[in-house]
């Protein structure tokens, strides 16, 4: 099977969060990357609005093609919103 058959069959990347000692987070499924800074990361995954919240976070691979992303600092709560995001930070100011 050629990579665009895999796409044509499963045309969403698999949202999956591993966490490691509260000090390494790697996520697939990743969108968007609307915000972040020291102690936030705000995201659009495909299973919705993911809110990182921490200290000293630092983004370490954000690669949106393949959607993933790795994160490390003292993370403290991922939050996701009950409501799958509809775009970028454009959109949510033109409503």
């Amino acid at each position: 099977m050629t990579s665009q058959e895999i796409k044509k069959t499963n045309p969403k990347n698999p949202h999956c969060v591993t966490l490691e000692n509260r000090e390494n987070l790697v996520l697939s499924g990743i969108k968007e990357v609307d915000n972040y800074d020291e102690n936030t990361i705000d995201l659009c995954t495909e299973m919705g609005r993911l809110i990182i919240k921490g200290k000293n976070l630092n983004i370490k691979k954000l690669n949106l093609e393949f959607g993933d992303l790795e994160v490390d600092g003292e993370i403290s709560s991922l939050v996701y919103s009950s409501e799958k995001a509809a775009g970028g930070i454009f959109s949510r100011l033109f409503k």
